[in-house]
């Protein structure tokens, strides 16, 4: 990794990825940004990485975008390589299972790269803002769509269009995160779901995933219609033969992703 400031760690089967720009509220520089794709594309290509936990260091998640280096006469250009998996999911998206943490000031972008993981875990005290429009912008990074998917229109468009800040608690309310814990557990409860996961077949998970994204973005009948490409692939799986012995045998499972 080329940046100190994206730091990443195998734990078992999970790649934890974290944040670690603190003294700057752990605002993206565009090579924090790259960065954080290359950890992405790397937890969607190697087969023994079956899970993601993206966190961050000190108090906060994250203040959003280093402004000056992405706008106006100062802005670092950086060209996104070829491939790369993008971490707001809005070109290629990241295949496998991705558990996102936050805590303190999760501002912008940083909801937006919240949203397009999986799961979210938030402490206690996180505070969000989507506040790109009081900024004379506007919130293009899937905050548009992802908003209105998870939390229905009319809380989408309240907290769009106010660009007011809310709670842990109210996120949690309208569907932005799942869980809600005290503050400083919200990485090792993250942590805990990942390896809840690595308990299913990481094979069987991932085809969950990929026609839950296409009923997503073609609907049901394009959900239902993948169903008989998806399912031999998974029968002609070791973790197949492997669940089904170990139903017969009653027993718990060792999947090996394969």
């Amino acid at each position: 990794m080329s940046n100190e400031h994206i730091l990443t760690e195998v734990i078992g089967h999970v790649l934890k990825i974290t944040l670690n720009n603190p003294e700057k509220y752990n605002s993206f520089t565009p090579l924090m940004m790259n960065d954080l794709g290359e950890a992405y594309t790397r937890l969607n290509s190697e087969a023994d990485l079956w899970v993601g936990v993206l966190c961050a260091e000190g108090d906060n998640f994250t203040a959003g975008l280093d402004m000056p280096k992405f706008f106006g006469p100062d802005a670092e250009k950086r060209e996104k390589p070829e491939g790369q998996v993008d971490p707001f999911g809005l070109t290629k998206k990241c295949s496998k299972p991705l558990i996102v943490a936050v805590q303190g000031i999760c501002y912008t972008i940083g909801i937006e790269i919240m949203l397009a993981g999986d799961i979210a875990v938030a402490a206690e005290d996180t505070r969000f803002q989507q506040l790109e429009s009081a900024r004379g912008i506007a919130p293009l990074g899937g905050a548009h769509f992802r908003y209105i998917q998870r939390a229905g229109w009319g809380n989408a468009m309240y907290h769009l269009m106010l660009c007011d800040k809310f709670s842990a608690q109210r996120a949690k309310e309208i569907g932005l995160v799942q869980e809600v814990v005290p503050k400083g557990e919200q990485i090792e409860r993250a942590m805990e779901l990942a390896q809840q996961i690595c308990g299913n077949a990481p094979l069987g998970i991932q085809a969950m995933k990929r026609a839950a994204n296409i009923y997503y973005e073609q609907g049901e009948q394009a959900a239902i219609d993948v169903i008989p490409s998806l399912m031999p692939e998974l029968e002609k799986t070791a973790d197949f033969a492997e669940g089904i012995a170990s139903f017969r045998e009653r027993r718990s499972a060792n999947f090996q992703g394969r």
